[in-house]
């Protein structure tokens, strides 16, 4: 287990511009499935700061964030590892790096954006894009399941379990800086919930009427405009089950790795993009590293990496 106050240096000759720094969250307890707890400590021991350090993005792994393992249900084990990790991701941005959050399952986008808005708040709003097969908004009266991976998106807006959405001394997103992309599983209470807010949502079949290209511009347009930032959060089990079968929740009819990748790639020109996050990557639950090796490859095209990343299977 690697202490959270480790840090790993980079080169001498890679400390120019501005740097990514990992944080990983290895806790899958907001899950049915607690695998992709597993996800963080997999993709560092297969190299992704190397990776993309080898393709001109200077990235180094801040630490590693475990959930305690005293906590008595998920809740709690969630809200005290957003907590730790909302604290975390304001120095990283007050050194002027980029957050990139590993998780773990989805819940700990509360601590991810929590935080991030946090350290923007003298200059202005976060916006979100939310790339998702899921809304991930329910709330303690709505959630049929009561696991928190279905609740980040109502705690950033300010609905839900207390203790969740009083992290980060409460902060919360605009919805109408947040845009959804990729809805295809959701449950009528949550999609209430954001239709009050009016919180955009792009679910499947307008992305394949006006195509991928056309969302993404909309999206960004939502988060980033008027936003003292933008973040990105990328749930895996958006993508199709054929291109990302090492997820916990697969949901069939997602998006194509081929058309996200160029879609993504818009991002990397926008120097208002204020943190990344990736997850519900299982490794266990994957197939031939197929999953594990799509990680990188989104990260790079999202940061505008050099091409020919080395692929290196999970």
């Amino acid at each position: 287990m690697e202490p959270e106050n480790q840090q790993h240096r980079l080169p001498r000759r890679v400390r120019r511009g501005r740097r990514i720094e990992f944080v990983g969250i290895a806790c899958g307890t907001g899950a049915p499935d607690p695998g992709c707890g597993d996800a963080p400590e997999t993709l560092r021991r297969n190299g992704i700061a190397e990776m993309l350090t080898a393709r001109g993005i200077p990235a180094l792994w801040n630490a590693t964030l475990y959930a305690d393992p005293a906590a008595t249900d998920p809740c709690s084990a969630v809200s005290g590892i957003c907590e730790r990790l909302a604290l975390r991701v304001p120095d990283i941005v007050s050194r002027g790096a980029l957050p990139v959050v590993l998780g773990g399952d989805h819940s700990c986008a509360i601590g991810t954006w929590k935080g991030i808005a946090q350290a923007l708040a003298p200059r202005g709003s976060l916006g979100l894009i939310w790339i998702d097969a899921h809304m991930d908004a329910h709330t303690l009266e709505t959630t049929p399941s009561g696991r928190p991976h279905g609740m980040p998106l109502a705690c950033l807006l300010g609905y839900g379990a207390p203790d969740l959405v009083t992290i980060g001394a409460g902060a919360r997103l605009d919805p109408e800086k947040v845009c959804l992309i990729g809805v295809r599983s959701f449950e009528a209470g949550e999609a209430g919930l954001l239709r009050r807010l009016g919180v955009r949502v792009i679910r499947m079949p307008e992305i394949r009427r006006r195509g991928l290209a056309a969302v993404m511009h909309e999206a960004l347009g939502i988060a980033a405009a008027g936003a003292a930032g933008f973040g990105v959060t990328l749930d895996l089990d958006a993508l199709d089950p054929r291109d990302a079968p090492g997820v916990g929740s697969p949901v069939a009819g997602g998006i194509r790795a081929h058309e996200l990748l160029p879609a993504l790639e818009p991002l990397a020109r926008n120097t208002a993009l204020a943190g990344v996050e990736i997850v519900e990557y299982n490794p266990h639950l994957d197939r031939d590293g197929k999953t594990g090796a799509l990680v990188p490859e989104l990260l790079a095209v999202m940061l505008g990496a050099r091409r020919g990343v080395q692929r290196r299977a999970a």
